[in-house]
């Protein structure tokens, strides 16, 4: 069997770790494709190297601005690849633009297995909502990380024999990868103390694209650094820099930003945390595991597993309410249940013996 695996972004290549790992070693033929999304030290290749991840057999050239550009590019290095590859699946993760590749994939005939399947905010607002619900409708396997993900898909139609229920894979990483997390010296490079400081990521287009939205979430962040006094530590995407670089006279002095840390530290970190302020799925999920409490800096959320759990609040964008929320996170007694698929021990083992078996026809 021969399998194509496609990523393009941190979260893809966390998640995806093991299951590479296993690839390599089951597979007939493991074929790694980076679509170049976010190719670059601090975005992917740092998190090659922590995870002990080979190097992709292909990368492919993203130098295009525009979602037309990119899309285009990847279709057509795709194709190519595709045709002289000949995979017998194609695996992709979450609602990235280089997850779309399961389009292409289908329409030249390979099936196409979707990790993350299912996930809804139903906010078509949000770039990532359109992404999910394109590639949910075209894969030939969609693999749902909870019964809420598994519903969502039932109720659009998809037939249950499509649908793979496999539980969410990065707590298997987590715990792979326990000792070097706990090894990392990050707190100590930084002075912190464990409790005593926030973590902050604010990445999303639909936050940082927009200059009043970003101004509104600067503005909250600051109310906070002034209400509860703890460090700020946000790790700044690119995205992030690029946008809030002029609005940097105007952070509060407890706000301190640092260029993206990798993999170990930023757990290590996010772990020790007294509340983390973000808008990433992934470490909405990794907070949720570690109890620690966080508010999504969102209007919505495609997690509302951690909303129901109590292991995280939607703010909004609204200042004040950014405020509020980290107020109550920061009270929080962090008693909450894991909800069901959080604490799957072995989700690489189930992707790996999938893919190597029979996948149903259309």
């Amino acid at each position: 069997m021969k399998i194509l695996t496609v990523v393009g972004t941190r979260p893809e290549i966390i998640r995806l770790s093991l299951i590479i790992h296993k690839l390599d070693r089951y597979a007939d033929q493991h074929i790694l494709v980076h679509t170049g999304q976010n190719f670059s030290d601090r975005l992917s290749s740092i998190f090659f190297r922590d995870l002990g991840i080979r190097s992709p057999d292909y990368i492919l050239s993203d130098q295009q601005r525009s979602l037309g550009g990119q899309l285009a590019v990847l279709f057509t290095q795709l194709e190519q690849l595709i045709a002289r590859e000949r995979p017998d699946r194609l695996l992709v993760l979450g609602d990235t633009n280089s997850a779309l590749s399961a389009l292409l994939a289908e329409r030249m005939g390979v099936p196409a297995v979707h990790m993350e399947a299912g996930n809804r905010c139903y906010d078509s607002r949000v770039p990532e909502e359109i992404n999910r619900r394109a590639i949910d409708a075209v894969s030939t396997i969609n693999m749902p990380y909870t019964p809420q993900s598994q519903r969502n898909l039932l109720r659009e139609g998809v037939p249950a024999d499509r649908i793979v229920l496999t539980g969410n894979p990065i707590y298997e990483v987590l715990q792979a990868y326990g000792t070097q997390i706990e090894g990392s010296e990050i707190l100590d490079l930084l002075s912190l103390r464990e409790g005593e400081y926030m973590v902050v990521t604010i990445h999303r287009a639909e936050n940082v694209d927009h200059e009043e939205s970003l101004l509104e979430i600067v503005r909250g962040l600051n109310l906070v650094a002034e209400s509860f006094g703890l460090r700020m530590i946000t790790s700044l995407h690119p995205r992030t820099r690029s946008k809030i670089r002029h609005m940097t006279d105007d952070l509060h002095p407890l706000i301190e930003l640092y260029e993206p840390f990798g993999f170990f530290d930023f757990v290590k970190l996010e772990k020790h945390a007294a509340c983390v302020l973000t808008d990433s799925g992934t470490v909405q999920e990794e907070c949720c595991i570690f109890r620690v409490p966080a508010v999504t800096v969102r209007m919505t959320t495609e997690r509302p597993e951690t909303v129901d759990c109590g292991s995280n609040i939607v703010s909004g964008i609204d200042a004040e309410s950014i405020r509020r929320a980290a107020a109550i996170q920061l009270a929080s007694d962090r008693n909450w249940s894991h909800p069901d698929g959080y604490l799957e021990p072995a989700v690489s083992d189930t992707v790996v013996k999938f893919l190597q078996g029979r996948i149903p026809t259309r």
